[in-house]
């Protein structure tokens, strides 16, 4: 499937990519030449940098350190 359709990235390019040692968009961007333009596939090469073992996207959880006062009325 083309990501980017300004330079005709494919899916499996951006896949090959991240398999080669690009861990982060924007080096998927700079190996690919993917999303240079006019920027449109940027979150559609981000998931794909994720699912295929790039950057990890990080929990939303409260850390354990927080705790909440609840006052008696």
């Amino acid at each position: 499937m083309i990501v980017c359709h300004c330079r005709v990235v494919t899916d499996r390019t951006v896949a090959g990519a991240v398999e080669a040692g690009a861990r982060s968009l924007g080096a998927v961007c700079r190996s690919t030449g993917a999303g240079q333009d006019c920027g449109a596939c940027v979150f559609s090469l981000k998931r794909l940098v994720c699912e295929h073992g790039g950057a990890p996207v990080p929990a939303l959880s409260a850390p354990a350190h927080l705790e909440v006062d609840v006052a008696a009325s």
